[in-house]
């Protein structure tokens, strides 16, 4: 559901002089970044790189305050910041990710159309993690049908919107039925109104893909009385296979072949749009006290290497994702030092 009545501070009470005013904004760590970055020369190098334009610029306040990003009026001030990160980077940086959010993304994409393209050039897409599914009996269509849901429910609920205009037709059927179910009057699974639905479509310039691994697929049904959950509503159990190499996290295996279908599925399904590798990797498997990731090596190999096969070849292409701000760490950190100099100036 999401919340209309709450308003928020305007960007309009920054000052990129007072840094008292960046560290009273809501946003305080993500516009420091943005504003003391583009006084210096460290953006420079990014000429050639995606910028990541980051939903963890909502920080507690704004979470706790108004509801996050339950609150509509969150995606218009997500455009203001992706307004400030277009006048101050846009003359270097071409290629600029949002996140999932249909509505928060669109917005963006259209100011940044509307405002900035035909001076800087640049492209806007979207970001999306989704893990591949595979039918455990290939021969059986109650699973075939799960597995599609599967991706449905995963790559579809936020690409649909973006290139086919609605959310995908079996997550509207699914959860409307369960709704029903569950004494609802109307669908958990939110409408777009025509003008919504207009608006959204084609708004990506291309598509970023985040992929880690891959799951087996089959059919269960799930009773409405269990309650709502994004695991009920999908009628469907994950499964892995015990010969899978196992990278060290519970939910991680190497599958590279899952990537290669993956791929394959966004381009056929999304009419064959540029796809840009955005995330993709392995985590610590084991505690070393020096370099040992042989695990690491053959995991990004084989996911590579599934990339690299003809005809995916002339589609793909790998990017390397640079957050704005970088990382939470770094914004946290120039946030404290921001403020200790001005406690200092107060003594």
């Amino acid at each position: 559901m999401l919340f209309h009545g709450s308003s928020l501070p305007p960007p309009s009470s920054l000052n990129a002089q007072d840094p008292a005013s960046l560290l009273s904004f809501p946003v305080t760590s993500s516009v420091a970044v943005i504003i003391h970055l583009s006084s210096t020369n460290l953006i420079n190098w990014l000429q050639r790189s995606f910028l990541l334009l980051s939903p963890l610029v909502c920080s507690q306040s704004l979470q706790v305050g108004y509801g996050g990003w339950q609150n509509i009026s969150m995606a218009k001030y997500f455009t203001d910041y992706a307004n400030l990160c277009f006048e101050v980077f846009g003359d270097r940086v071409k290629h600029w990710v949002t996140f999932s959010d249909p509505r928060a993304h669109a917005q963006a994409w259209h100011s940044y159309h509307q405002t900035w393209r035909s001076k800087q050039q640049g492209l806007v897409g979207i970001s999306l993690n989704c893990d591949w599914g595979e039918p455990v009996d290939s021969s059986n269509p109650k699973d075939i049908e799960a597995a599609e849901r599967y991706l449905q429910f995963c790559l579809g609920w936020f690409a649909n919107p973006i290139y086919a205009g609605d959310y995908p037709q079996v997550m509207k059927e699914y959860i409307g039925r369960k709704s029903a179910e569950q004494g609802l009057d109307v669908s958990r699974l939110p409408e777009f109104s025509l003008q919504e639905k207009r608006y959204i479509k084609g708004t990506s310039d291309f598509l970023g893909l985040g992929h880690f691994t891959t799951r087996y697929i089959t059919a269960k049904n799930y009773p409405s009385c269990q309650g709502p959950s994004y695991q009920n509503d999908r009628d469907l159990i994950e499964l892995v296979d015990p010969n899978w190499p196992d990278l060290g996290s519970k939910w991680l295996y190497s599958v590279p072949w899952g990537f290669r279908r993956l791929l394959n599925f966004a381009q056929t399904q999304y009419g064959d749009p540029p796809i840009y590798v955005m995330e993709n990797g392995a985590s610590q498997k084991l505690h070393c006290t020096h370099l040992c990731d042989k695990w690491r090596i053959q995991y990004l190999k084989g996911y590579i290497n599934e990339m690299l096969k003809e005809p995916l070849l002339s589609h793909m292409q790998m990017a390397t994702e640079i957050a704005v701000p970088t990382v939470c760490t770094l914004c946290v950190l120039i946030a404290a030092v921001l403020l200790t100099i001005l406690l200092h100036r107060q003594h």
